[in-house]
């Protein structure tokens, strides 16, 4: 189907929006009347501009507070209509959004209202131009879409339709079933959005929280199958109101939007992209350091050896169990430290995992191979971290791991009881945090736990985690409560390890410590745990934290961070699946005082 999307949706002039509307691959755009008003841009330079990149005029939004009025003002909206039809004369559009009456002076008089439709649909009609009605989720007398669709159906006009509306239909738990019972034809448009579930008033839900498809809780899906069962053949257009968006760049988002059109025709069953091909594991972690030498001693405290170099590449691979870490020198760096650059996904089929990546509009990554380089399929994030798919050690697939040469071994030490990597956690722009939830849902075919707001020493900050069915990958995006350098948070990798606390005390004995976590911790665990005293003793003597659910118990603990990467350590009992969430606030507070001396 098309792919449209309201102006309104992303931020900056409308110049720079169409741009970015066109560029990211939608069909055409709706023009919110304020994008207009505030462009220098005559209607008729919006049309050549539009026609210039493709797209079309879908629709001109919003007419608002329009029926069921008295004759005097009645005659003051006529002609104010009339005016709104010569700027979409001039902007070559023929699809005026009405929207019902939130007006005090507006009666409770469906047989007025239908009148009144009429009426300007007569005048619409003379001019080139259709009417779409839609309901406000706040109207004054009209708030659902089938009560719009009673006064269209009364007023029986050929340009006159309904206009349905995502938000609206699923912000006020209307059942989407009864769209079946409105002809396909007088169904002029459809508009789409998500949102997070909150218990707040419906319009300022509405004005700043909406979101793309997917990145909320609503069913989109169930709208577009009902509409399109019931015969809609026009596009799907995206209407968001969001404080975010509007902050962010214009391109980016506008890729997410289109992203998220495409996922939400495969979830109502109307366009089959190549299917997803979840990854089962991590094959690899890469950080990229300009000085090695900190990350090469926590590593070999962690119990892992230098495994391998690459053949034409400056890379180190160090490995313990099926845990591999890769430690480049060739990218320079971050200037804070060592840095999270990459991760390798054990994928079953790695071709097929990027063919939907790059279906799904994910940038592929140009790498630069030498000529017996392993071929490898990369993309990047939207927080630019690459992602490779991979099969590690199969004869059936080339292996990544063929391009290393081993090198002479370290000096022996023990073990660190480290067996693979547990997760990752990456922290997103404050922006780009729906964008990233979406992303690896849709690109990778994980599946996303629910926002969480945890506590911080300067405020909240929200984390999502993204798993896989079987929890073999699993990635926490996690945002920072404001944007700005100072408020970044730092990535790390989790290892898991069958018995956290010889590993800690291993660690200990070689020199890399843990971070140190506060008597109080331990002093409320003991109140809100009925937790044996050994036990109690030896994890407030490891700096072991601890949580459990009705499934089992997680053990974690952190190294001290080495540039912009920290490490920690965990192990899950029993069908434990979460990250030990409540103890973020401590693990955070723990870390700056690490960092500040406090």
């Amino acid at each position: 189907m098309r792919k449209s999307i309201a102006t309104v949706s992303l931020s900056g002039p409308l110049s720079e929006k169409l741009t970015a509307i066109a560029t990211a691959g939608f069909d055409g755009v709706e023009i919110f009347e304020n994008d207009l008003l505030s462009t220098s841009l005559s209607p008729e330079d919006v049309r050549l501009r539009c026609a210039d990149l493709g797209l079309s005029i879908d629709l001109y939004q919003p007419f608002r507070d329009f029926e069921a009025v008295p004759a005097e003002l009645l005659a003051r909206n006529l002609r104010r209509a009339e005016r709104k039809f010569d700027v979409m004369e001039r902007l070559g559009a023929d699809l005026l959004l009405v929207c019902s009456s939130v007006d005090p002076e507006s009666l409770d008089d469906d047989a007025l209202a239908a009148e009144q439709l009429r009426q300007l649909a007569d005048r619409a009609q003379r001019r080139g131009i259709r009417i779409a009605y839609e309901a406000l989720a706040w109207g004054r007398h009209v708030d659902t879409y089938d009560h719009a669709w009673r006064i269209v159906e009364q007023a029986d006009h050929p340009a006159l339709g309904t206009c349905l509306d995502s938000f609206h239909i699923l912000s006020r738990a209307d059942d989407p079933g009864g769209i079946a019972d409105i002809p396909g034809e007088k169904i002029f448009f459809l508009q789409l959005a998500d949102a997070p579930l909150m218990a707040m008033d419906v319009l300022q839900w509405s004005r700043h929280y909406r979101c793309f498809p997917g990145q909320g809780g609503l069913d989109v899906a169930g709208v577009v199958a009902a509409a399109v069962k019931a015969g809609y053949r026009g596009p799907l257009s995206l209407e968001v109101f969001n404080d975010v968006f509007r902050q962010a760049g214009a391109a980016s988002t506008a890729v997410d939007a289109l992203r998220s059109l495409l996922l939400l025709e495969e979830s109502a069953g109307l366009a089959a992209p190549p299917a997803a091909a979840a990854p089962s594991g991590f094959a690899f972690a890469e950080l990229t350091a300009a000085d090695t030498e900190p990350l090469r001693g926590v590593l070999g405290a962690l119990g892992f050896s230098r495994a391998g170099r690459h053949t034409s590449k400056p890379v180190e691979l160090w490995q313990q169990g099926e845990a591999r870490i890769l430690v480049n020198t060739g990218a320079g760096g971050h200037r804070g430290g060592p840095a999270l650059a990459a991760i390798g996904l054990e994928t079953p089929d790695p071709a097929q995992a990027a063919r939907r990546a790059e279906a799904l509009l994910a940038p592929v990554v140009p790498r630069r191979r030498g000529p017996k380089d392993t071929p490898l399929d990369a993309v990047a994030a939207p927080d630019a971290t690459q992602l490779f798919f991979c099969r590690t050690g199969r004869p059936d697939h080339p292996s990544w791991t063929d391009d290393f040469t081993g090198l002479p071994p370290t000096p022996a030490e023990p073990a660190g009881g480290v067996s693979r990597i547990d997760h990752i956690a990456l922290t997103q722009p404050w922006h780009q945090f729906d964008e990233a939830s979406l992303f690896y849902r849709s690109v990778l075919g994980l599946q996303a736990d629910e926002s969480l707001d945890l506590a911080d020493p300067y405020g909240l900050f929200r984390s999502r985690a993204v798993a896989g069915p079987d929890g073999g990958v699993r990635i926490a995006l996690n945002v920072a409560p404001a944007p700005g350098e100072e408020n970044v948070r730092f990535q790390h990798i989790a290892l898991a390890t069958d018995d956290i606390v010889a590993t800690a005390r291993l660690l200990r004995e070689r020199g890399a410590g843990l971070l140190p976590i506060p008597d109080n911790y331990y002093d409320d665990l003991d109140a809100r745990h009925d937790i044996e005293p050994h036990l109690l003793r030896t994890l407030r003597e490891s700096g072991i934290l601890y949580d459990r659910d009705e499934t089992g118990e997680f053990f974690h603990c952190y190294t001290p961070t080495i540039g912009r990467v920290f490490f920690e350590l965990v192990q899950r009992t029993g069908g434990y699946r979460g990250y030990g969430a409540q103890n973020a606030g401590v693990r955070l507070a723990a870390q700056h005082a690490y960092q500040h001396g406090v």
